[in-house]
């Protein structure tokens, strides 16, 4: 019998689904982090808020500045929660994709224009007081040894440019970890935040010792000091209320009493000091912008994070700024430490010079770790407010080219870096400047996400899995009261801060207007070269090959491998559901897309395996849909593309070089399940040598999912089913059988087994009846429902009635469908063939059927 051959003589039947190689597709968007990490990056931000915020707010309102700042961080937590139901609704949320949905592309514009000047400045302002931080406990230890304090211009001179060389050190340092990726970055802040908490326990326990030992040496007002006061920075006197100053209505300001803030105008002054100490939520917006890459339950996960970010920062930040002005002399705490304040406190603390030395010591290495975590976090959060406005076409799409070897976007990372390094060298190392300047951004970026939501609320009124408190519902109508009381707070506080905060004021202003200006030019640019086409957003992703592949390939750990075969970004119903019932921490997930060559690239698949060609636009649009499914589930997943003249025997090649236990594809448009199955089965067993290997295969539509074993099975245990502790637990995940169908005629068998389905079931398994209706034969049929009706609820057992009309089988088929009941039970006679309705629920349903017989007469005698 002759073979027939291929041009270069090899038999055609070994080029059956051949395949050279695989394309490997890597891109930074496949990772994700725990929660405790998600809030150390959070903390690196608001918890280094806490070195430099009560001097900042201490310059500005006196000594009431705790106050105050206990009062932002305890408002933190409603701004907090208008973030977490705004990730709820959007996976890559943050400032500019809600505005842009609320308010629309204008709006979305200045607001990412206000926030980036926010981040701009965030790095800059941590990374300079880090260097105060060192170049302070330098200049006390030089006094200590040589006996007098080094004086005020040389100290001066060394504070500024020492700290600002620090802070260029610093941004570099961590522009080289984002560049490394997610994880790398997020390890550090999570090792800063376990040293930032040792250090946090001593100092609060030491302070409070020492305030129980020796008592308050200061007092502490209430009412905040809107007077003109020396700052010891710049070497003048400034005043709290910039453009206000001069003017009667400041004046009135200024000359406030204690009690006279219950007043109109004291009002004022309270949110004009509120506004001065906005500064310590800063960080916010960076939760919005890493909830991407939390990983599963994400939601869950995000909220905890969340809550360790407000306790945290709440007892860290306003403990220590009470500490400070309650134990710090008054008349040494702005003159030497306004920008090292808990170096202050840790040398105003009981105990001998020395050990104050080691504290201050401790203090300072860890305000070095701390500070130089927000210059992280600022990193992050400006690559993710940048790549929110490059995925919107408003910048161009190469910023997002991700790095060769690392996957990240490191063009976007590189303009980051070299702004904060410019802000870094124009502040000369002051840090009161650039916190002055930094309350602009902050301030109205939480304006513009608070707003926003505040407008979706209305626009949008789709579920939301978390919304904040306080909603009041008159009618069909749902008004948000909590939301609105955070807007007006955040809006009066921004209008203060306008008007009071000169310096902020004039460089936001400036800063947005620049950075607007950039926006609006390139998206004109972008939308020529578009040519009217609409804006279509796909992920940048690394590719490369590989001639085989096997697990440590691919990196791949844990002892389960599914492999997922796509084909489509509009039909990924078989990706959605495989990584809601994955285990991570078990099971690695590989997400596969065969794609059909032909020409010479069929007789050779390497031809297809150029290393020098990126990916295709649809190849671009399957792994975009791709990340999009892996970033709302929070689960890893890995991608490869396999050049191939068989897409199913490519799918079935790369199970067995990986040694997966599952394969899960979706259902076919051309075959029938059943003549699918036939087609899986042959090329599996033509492709294991000798003995069949075990594996489990999965087929997947909207409507359907279907499970088959070849060589004795292989499945992999669901999430639910390693992570539930009770049965309801398992049926809330889907596993098992939550809602049953059981079919009734009225007949004394079928009486029988629903006594037996009503006793035998657990009271939350919900229970429906399809009532098919009696034979001719059974008189009263009404009668026999209720009766059935009225046993089940002296049982108080609930229990649904569904009558059957036309043709049983299609209907009990389109009602369990309808109903989304997960076991239908069939009640047949002992003998077959059953009755035709029967046979059409088995071969059309996609339920689990339960076929329930009467009981037989044996056929043996009792001494048998």
């Amino acid at each position: 019998m002759s073979t027939s051959r291929g041009p270069s003589g090899e038999p055609a039947k070994s080029r059956l689904g051949a395949a050279a190689g695989v394309i490997v597709v890597s891109s930074v968007m496949f990772t994700f982090i725990s929660y405790w990490r998600t809030a150390a990056i959070v903390l690196s931000d608001l918890g280094s808020t806490a070195y430099y915020i009560g001097g900042i707010v201490e310059q500005a309102i006196g000594p009431a500045a705790p106050w105050f700042i206990l009062a932002v961080m305890l408002f933190s937590y409603a701004v907090r929660s208008v973030y977490i139901e705004s990730v709820s609704m959007f996976v890559r949320g943050g400032v500019y994709r809600v505005t842009r949905e609320a308010l629309g592309g204008m709006a979305a514009k200045v607001a990412v224009s206000a926030l980036l000047f926010d981040y701009v400045l965030t790095g800059p302002i941590s990374s300079v007081s880090a260097g105060q931080y060192i170049i302070g406990l330098l200049l006390e230890l030089a006094g200590i040894i040589t006996g007098q304090p080094v004086d005020p211009a040389t100290r001066k001179a060394l504070a500024g440019y020492g700290s600002m060389f620090i802070a260029i050190g610093v941004t570099l340092y961590f522009y080289r970890q984002n560049l490394l990726g997610i994880h790398e970055s997020s390890d550090k802040a999570m090792k800063i935040m376990i040293a930032t908490t040792v250090m946090a326990v001593v100092v609060l326990s030491w302070g409070l010792l020492t305030l129980a030992i020796d008592g308050p040496r200061n007092s502490l007002p209430l009412a905040p000091d809107l007077t003109p006061k020396m700052n010891y920075t710049l070497g003048h006197q400034a005043s709290p209320l910039g453009f206000l100053e001069g003017t009667s209505f400041g004046n009135a300001l200024a000359g406030l009493g204690g009690g006279e803030f219950l007043s109109f105008l004291g009002l004022f002054g309270i949110l004009a000091a509120f506004g001065h100490s906005i500064l310590a939520m800063s960080g916010e917006e960076t939760l919005a912008q890493v909830y991407r890459e939390v990983e599963s339950p994400k939601l869950i996960n995000f909220k905890k994070a969340a809550f360790v970010v407000f306790l945290y920062s709440l007892i860290f930040t306003a403990g220590v700024s009470f500490l400070a002005v309650l134990l710090v002399p008054d008349e040494i705490r702005m003159a030497r430490y306004a920008d090292n304040l808990i170096g202050g406190l840790a040398m105003s603390v009981v105990g001998p010079v020395w050990l104050r030395l080691l504290l201050n010591g401790l203090v300072v290495m860890v305000g070095f770790l701390i500070l130089s975590g927000a210059v992280n976090t600022a990193i992050i959060g400006s690559n993710g407010v940048l790549n929110r406005v490059a995925e919107d076409g408003v910048v161009p799409a190469w910023l997002q080219k991700p790095h060769p070897h690392y996957g990240t976007t490191y063009r976007i990372l590189t303009v980051i870096a070299v702004f904060q390094i410019a802000t870094i060298l124009a502040s000369r190392g002051d840090v009161i400047v650039l916190g002055e300047a930094y309350a602009f951004g902050v301030v109205w970026s939480f304006v513009f996400m608070s707003a926003s939501m505040l407008v979706l609320r209305f626009k949008d009124r789709t579920p939301r899995q978390f919304k904040v408190p306080l909603n009041l519902r008159l009618g069909g109508v749902e008004l948000p009261i909590g939301l609105g009381l955070v807007v007006l707070v955040l809006f009066l506080s921004a209008i203060a801060n306008l008007l009071t905060k000169e310096t902020a004021t004039k460089w936001g202003v400036g800063f947005t207007l620049a950075f607007l200006t950039v926006f609006v030019v390139t998206e004109q640019i972008n939308h020529r070269r578009r040519r009217g086409r609409e804006h279509e957003h796909l992920e940048q992703f690394n590719r490369s090959t590989a001639p085989k592949l096997s697990r440590e390939d691919l990196g791949l750990v844990g002892p389960y491998c599914k492999l997922v075969a796509i084909r489509s970004p509009q039909s990924l119903s078989m990706l959605e559901k495989t990584l809601v019932e994955t285990d991570p921490e078990t099971t690695s997930v590989v997400v596969m897309t065969a794609r059909q060559i032909g020409g010479d690239a069929a007789l050779d698949p390497s031809v297809a395996l150029d290393p020098s060609a990126g990916l295709g636009e649809y190849d671009q649009q399957l792994m975009t849909a791709v990340v999009q499914c892996a970033e709302m589930a929070g689960k890893p997943v890995t991608p490869l593309i396999v050049p191939t003249n068989n897409p199913l025997h490519a799918v079935l090649r790369t199970a067995a070089d990986l040694n997966a236990q599952e394969v899960v594809v979706g259902a076919s448009n051309k075959y029938t399940a059943e003549e699918q199955m036939d087609q899986v089965s042959l090329y599996w067993v033509n492709i294991c040598p000798g003995e069949v290997l075990p594996l489990t295969v999965r087929i997947i539509s909207r409507n359907r999912d279907m499970a088959f074993d070849l060589g004795g099975g292989n499945r992999i245990p669901k999430i639910s089913e390693r992570k539930a502790r009770s049965v309801a637990e398992l049926r809330a995940a889907g596993v098992g059988a939550d809602r049953v169908l059981l079919v009734y005629d009225g007949s004394p068998a079928s009486h029988d087994l629903f006594q037996s389905a009503l006793t035998m079931l657990d009271p939350d398994v919900a229970l429906t009846l399809a009532w098919l209706g009696p034979s001719d034969e059974q008189p009263h049929p009404e009668v026999i429902l209720q009766t059935e009706q009225q046993w089940a609820q002296q049982l108080r057992r609930e229990m649904q009635v569904a009558r059957i009309q036309g043709e049983p089988g299609e209907s009990i088929v389109a009602l369990a469908h309808d109903g989304q009941y997960d076991l239908i039970i069939l009640p047949v006679d002992g003998h077959r063939p059953w009755q035709p309705w029967v046979e059409h629920v088995l071969s059309h349903t996609s339920r689990q059927v339960l076929l329930a017989p009467p009981p037989l007469i044996p056929a043996v005698t009792d001494d048998a």
